[in-house]
């Protein structure tokens, strides 16, 4: 399973986050075809590479026909509302699912501006949304997780910053108010730097496309990226995201175990003893010899079954079997993920039990009762007709 995860260890904001996934590879001919596909004009994209305290990245900026940084000259700002930037993006020939991602994008961060300032989502008009640098953010990184193509995203806990942000309404403690709605119920740090770490888009990117929230993952890392944030800072001001691949653990169940010492039973009966045990939905049952007190030669009966089943085979022991006392414990098994599949060979056909690990074939296994019966039929060993099976159809 591949996977998108997002290290905020210095936060995160729109343009940062596009030049992260930019640096994975993504082809710069590819997202510029794709981005021209937004009918805006008077403004340049601008893809150079630098440096944060010594981590090189890709940064981005969107510039306007003066070639001064958007980011940092506000008054070049536009202001739209959220019906005339879904109309921009609606209109657009980008592909369905990267206009669908980026418009719930927008909705999510309207949403949070909308309750922070107690109008109805389609009352208000402000900046931050209506800028060409948040449409070109926003629409870029739907374009970018569409051509990574992520079965699932994840992020570390989102570090805020501190200080004072500067806001259209005014100024505010860092996080800016609508940062704050969007990272509702989402793990944050705060304080590792005086500024503002995590813009309202980074915050609405985050919420939009992240499945789940850890700072403990375990991967296999395929591919880093920086995105290099403006500022300098004491640490690396950089976006890393790692592309990365996951193997499924095996399937946990929860289970009994129930076991009971023998050592005044006819042996005999325990092979019609394990019948009736499995008959009754044991999972497994085994015989194992044991020495008890004064030497007494005995063996020990275990039976592993689900908890549902626990008290019908604990009648069955205590009415079939000479015990007095039965113990029980929970145990936890790991099981492989597990198919049967039906394989045409010179003896007809046969079930073959295939083992997985992830996505991975790790074994294969013949069922002893067909081998048996193709045996007893033919007229040939178990370990002859077995040989020819495996070695047909190449297990």
């Amino acid at each position: 399973m591949k996977i998108l995860y997002y290290d905020c260890f210095a936060g995160i904001s729109g343009d940062m986050n596009l030049g992260a996934l930019l640096d994975l590879g993504i082809d710069k001919d590819y997202f510029f075809d794709e981005i021209k596909k937004i009918e805006i004009d008077g403004y340049e994209i601008k893809i150079t590479r630098e440096q944060r305290k010594g981590i090189e990245g890709t940064r981005v900026k969107v510039l306007f026909e003066d070639k001064k940084d958007s980011h940092e000259h506000s008054g070049h700002k536009e202001c739209r509302n959220l019906s005339i930037i879904k109309g921009i993006i609606g209109k657009s020939k980008l592909d369905e699912r990267v206009k669908q991602t980026a418009m719930l994008t927008f909705e999510n961060l309207a949403r949070a501006e909308a309750k922070v300032h107690g109008v109805g989502i389609d009352e208000i008009h402000f900046h931050e949304v209506g800028a060409i640098d948040s449409i070109i953010d926003i629409v870029g990184a739907s374009i970018c997780i569409n051509y990574l193509k992520p079965d699932r995203i994840l992020s570390s806990s989102v570090e805020l910053g501190g200080g004072i942000v500067h806001c259209q309404h005014g100024n505010f403690p860092v996080p800016a108010p609508a940062t704050s709605e969007l990272l509702e119920g989402i793990p944050v740090k705060i304080g590792l730097c005086p500024f503002e770490m995590c813009t309202p888009t980074g915050a609405a990117i985050l919420k939009t496309y992240v499945q789940d929230f850890a700072d403990k993952v375990n991967f296999r890392i395929l591919k880093s990226g920086y995105g290099i944030g403006s500022r300098e800072l004491d640490i690396p001001n950089v976006l890393r995201v790692f592309l990365g691949e996951v193997f499924k653990n095996p399937e946990e169940v929860e289970e009994s175990l129930l076991e009971c010492n023998l050592d005044d039973m006819n042996p005999e009966v325990g092979e019609y003893l394990m019948g009736k045990l499995f008959k009754a939905g044991a999972l497994d049952v085994f015989f194992t010899p044991i020495i008890m007190k004064k030497s007494r030669a005995a063996f020990k009966l275990n039976v592993l079954c689900t908890r549902e089943r626990e008290e019908c085979l604990k009648e069955i022991l205590f009415k079939e079997s000479s015990t007095f006392g039965i113990r029980s414990v929970g145990v936890k098994k790991s099981a492989l993920r597990r198919e049967i599949k039906k394989v045409k060979t010179q003896f007809g056909e046969v079930s073959v039990k295939v083992a997985f690990l992830g996505d991975k074939v790790i074994k294969n296994k013949l069922e002893y009762e067909e081998i048996k019966k193709i045996a007893e039929e033919n007229n040939m060993s178990f370990i002859e007709v077995e040989s020819y099976i495996k070695k047909e159809i190449g297990i």
